[in-house]
């Protein structure tokens, strides 16, 4: 179906991002996957580019684009759909700037929004702890108000851009009373060199080799007062309040990800001929493929009611997660579905239908498990 959320602003810059990815990243996919990690000076040319920094304000060198996320979508979705081998602009986009629009006091935005809208300054969050995933409320890593300095300790690991990284947006335990429950955590931002604040392992991943995830470790590093983001002991409060928006474009990437395999897929099924015709013909196959079209179609109209909801104010964390469980979901299923109609080439990796087996597969566990997303939407329900 047509497509009818996107308007000619949004087209021209899908234009630039496609242009983007074939000069700067395609020539570069080997090297930065078996470095396990892009250059940061990809970032400084995406901002060249017009594709960072947009949603950031005119006054701090952004592009004032701060209430379209049609804009953010466009970007995911061209970015899903070239692969894994390119910097995480959604990161940066979707889940770091909106803190900062958010809970940024001035002074912050002046140090910090600046070097975010060229691409200078790589964002990073970090939530997850060795022994705390979805359960928040485990974070053990903590901080204490020491004259006019917090004093960090603890660990955390899966940190999407956690080599490349500037910025560290810590989310730590600042009250120590244990019945104080989702009152008890603070966002610190960390700074690339200050002293105890050490980088760990990069990770070793199934998938998403060019994307670099950390270790990161915190040994009584020195955190100024100044680097609080929001308001103390509210910051389990001021991750909900962006969880919508990170959770939306995961969807978004995901489907447009399988949209790419599915269409590569096709194609392949009507090229490969088994038994005097092409394999998409027998009736098997047919309708896999009927039903895979059929329900990208289905996703992508969800995907723009939720946009539009964006747009006018109204998009829900249920919605949010809705979308973020369904289309992890499907993609994963389409994905597979096309592994095996690629048959024996699907298991290799120089078909894109392969990595993107292996590099999607995170989808349906990061920003919320998909468990943990039924469970808010039954919650919700008053089950």
């Amino acid at each position: 179906m047509k497509r009818t959320v996107f308007e000619a602003e949004h087209e021209q810059l899908r234009a630039s991002a496609r242009e983007f990815l074939a000069r700067e990243c395609a020539p570069n996919v080997e090297k930065w996957e078996a470095a396990g990690q892009v250059d940061r000076e990809v970032y400084k040319k995406a901002g060249d580019a017009g594709l960072l920094g947009f949603n950031i304000p005119e006054e701090y060198g952004g592009g004032g684009v701060t209430d379209d996320f049609r804009f953010n979508a466009v970007i995911v979705e061209e970015f899903a759909r070239f692969g894994s081998a390119a910097p995480g602009l959604s990161l940066q986009n979707d889940v770091l700037v909106p803190y900062f629009l958010h809970l940024a006091n001035e002074e912050q935005r002046a140090r910090w929004m600046p070097g975010m809208a060229t691409g200078e300054t790589i964002l990073a969050v970090a939530m997850t702890e060795p022994g705390a995933g979805s359960d928040l409320a485990g974070i053990k890593t903590s901080a204490r108000l020491d004259g006019d300095h917090y004093i960090l300790n603890g660990s955390k690991t899966f940190i999407s851009a956690g080599i490349n990284s500037d910025l560290v947006v810590v989310v730590c335990r600042t009250n120590p009373d244990p019945g104080a429950g989702h009152k008890a955590f603070s966002l610190l931002v960390v700074e690339r060199d200050m002293e105890g604040f050490e980088r760990g392992r990069k990770l070793d991943k199934m998938g998403l080799k060019a994307a670099d995830t950390a270790e990161l470790h915190f040994t009584d590093v020195r955190v100024p007062r100044e680097n609080l983001l929001g308001e103390e002991n509210k910051g389990f409060y001021h991750l909900m309040q962006n969880l919508p928006s990170e959770r939306l474009s995961i969807g978004i990437g995901a489907i447009a990800g399988a949209r790419a395999v599915f269409e590569e897929t096709l194609q392949y099924t009507k090229d490969r001929k088994a038994f005097g015709q092409p394999i998409g013909a027998f009736q098997a196959n047919r309708f896999y493929l009927a039903e895979m079209s059929t329900e990208l179609d289905i996703a992508e109209q969800y995907i723009d009611r939720c946009l539009r909801a964006v747009l006018d104010g109204d998009l829900t964390a249920v919605d949010a997660a809705k979308n973020k469980w369904w289309c992890t979901e499907l993609a994963k299923k389409v994905i597979d579905r096309c592994v095996q109609l690629h048959g024996g080439y699907g298991y290799m990796n120089e078909y894109k239908v392969s990595r993107a087996y292996t590099d999607s597969r995170i989808q349906t566990i990061f920003g919320g498990t998909t468990e943990i997303m039924k469970d808010l939407i039954g919650r919700d329900m008053g089950l």
